[in-house]
């Protein structure tokens, strides 16, 4: 890559009219400008310039062969100016991956950055995780504990969760009164990118701590399809969605041990490296730290 230089400074000189004023532009002495046109010039077996005490010329191979060391230059400077507006400036597209739910909290953070003619949004809201490389995405909301992984997560928000079911539901199969009795009833199951058998850990007022092993026989891609069987009473489920505690609310839900306590679900923003994003990254992320910090809401609400 040396040669690229060295037409970077054949460039150089042409531009500033001598050696002296390259060298002042570039930052080397002027020795060091002659030395690297000497080697340019014996690559490629014929002279460039005319030079003596007073003055240059071009040579006719210099005079064609600056029209693309010319070009080089410009082009290089004008990808240094594009990556300059990415860094300073949030432009171009902008792939958030998140859950379903999260529709309507990124509308609400998000809301900044709608004036930007410079920059597209593309949202992929899909319960089941996304791959973030193949899918070009630029960052993600995920909810839950994060496994091992090359992926960069940050916590932004824990969400609180209560065991739930339909009162019509409870009514016909009996009230869980301690947590081993929920291995008798239905249980509406792991939530997407779980599938099948669940661990669920619940703690009691005393700080006892109780590991269970539930089998569902439904799963679903989407945490609203758990709500929605929820609320028909099919069997219980944890509450987390907005939908869940609106449901708690009007009384379509009710609290299933009520003195025994889920831990908090954590949310994370996820990148795919650690440092060095463009503006539209980080603008994203400083919004959507700003959003989760000032509104404690339940997940998809």
């Amino acid at each position: 890559m040396e040669h690229l230089k060295q037409m970077a400074i054949f460039a150089e000189i042409v531009s500033a009219g001598s050696f002296t004023g390259a060298a002042r532009r570039l930052g080397i002495s002027p020795s060091a400008v002659s030395q690297h046109l000497g080697q340019l010039e014996k690559r490629l077996g014929l002279a460039l310039l005319h030079r003596s005490t007073r003055r240059m010329a071009l040579t006719e191979a210099g005079r064609q062969y600056h029209v693309g060391c010319a070009a080089m230059v410009a082009a290089a400077q004008s990808a240094h100016q594009t990556l300059d507006r990415l860094r300073d400036e949030p432009e171009g597209e902008l792939c958030i991956a998140a859950p379903i739910g999260f529709a309507p909290q990124l509308a609400v953070a998000l809301a900044p950055l709608r004036d930007n003619s410079k920059l597209n949004l593309r949202l992929l809201l899909d319960d089941a995780l996304v791959d973030m490389v193949d899918a070009r995405v630029d960052l993600a909301l995920r909810v839950g504990i994060m496994g091992d992984s090359k992926l960069v997560a940050r916590r932004l928000h824990s969400f609180q969760r209560q065991l739930c079911a339909a009162p019509a539901y409870l009514q016909a199969k009996g009230w869980p009164m301690h947590p081993d009795d929920l291995a008798k009833h239905a249980w509406l199951g792991s939530r997407p990118g779980v599938a099948g058998t669940e661990w669920l850990e619940l703690r009691g007022q005393d700080g006892s701590l109780m590991r269970l092993k539930l089998d569902s026989q439904i799963q679903a891609t989407q945490a609203s399809a758990f709500h929605a069987l929820a609320v028909a009473g099919w069997g219980i489920t944890i509450a987390i969605s907005g939908e869940d505690h609106r449901a708690l609310g009007d009384g379509r839900l009710v609290p299933v041990l009520p003195t025994w306590h889920l831990e908090p679900l954590p949310l994370y923003i996820v990148t795919v490296r650690r440092k060095l994003h463009p503006a539209k990254i980080r603008h994203a992320v400083a919004l959507l730290e700003k959003y989760f910090g000032a509104n404690q809401t339940n997940y998809g609400s």
